[in-house]
């Protein structure tokens, strides 16, 4: 059997994903580099050029990571990845995802999330998403549509608190999607 295709390009009414490459660095870097965005994050210096060196590095090599560009400007607005792939749970996690500051609190996450999720949900039955313990406002859209918080542990969360949001394709059938839309 195939692997599922991780990185299709996926098009909204303002946003682009496309699959991110190594050519992306400046852009990407540039719109990641305000450290307001990673202010509640669990990485707050991710701005630093160390460290969104290797949050890019990791993302290029993951095979499973995209930028978002906003299709009036073609401004390269943000990432995101899917990651931790298990068929025999038909689970896959969303997560690294940012978005630059002028984006902020208008339709452009609910987008991104909407057709992530989307595409998710065709290879998967279930989707999970990290949040930092302080990422109030992660934590927040995670409940809006429709994500369950669990307890969870794995040896890649280290010493950082974070939630575990589960949404499951028939929750968001069932009314999620339509928070995102």
């Amino acid at each position: 059997m195939p692997e599922p295709d991780f990185q299709a390009t996926l098009i909204g009414p303002t946003v682009m994903i496309r699959p991110v490459s190594s050519y992306d660095w400046p852009k990407l870097f540039a719109a990641g580099s305000d450290p307001e965005i990673w202010k509640v994050h669990p990485v707050p210096d991710r701005h630093t050029e160390p460290q969104f060196r290797k949050f890019f590095d990791e993302a290029v090599a993951s095979k499973m990571a995209f930028v978002f560009v906003d299709r009036s400007t073609g401004a390269v607005i943000g990432s995101s990845r899917y990651y931790g792939y298990e068929p025999e749970r038909s689970e896959i996690e969303i997560g690294w995802t940012f978005i630059v500051r002028s984006h902020w609190g208008g339709a452009t996450n609910r987008e991104v999330k909407r057709l992530m999720l989307d595409h998710a949900f065709t290879l998967v039955d279930t989707v999970i998403f990290w949040v930092g313990d302080t990422n109030w406002r992660s934590q927040g859209a995670m409940t809006k549509i429709g994500g369950v918080k669990r307890v969870f542990t794995r040896e890649l969360s280290g010493d950082k608190p974070y939630f575990i949001f589960d949404v499951t394709k028939s929750r968001y059938e069932a009314g999620g999607r339509a928070l995102v839309a």
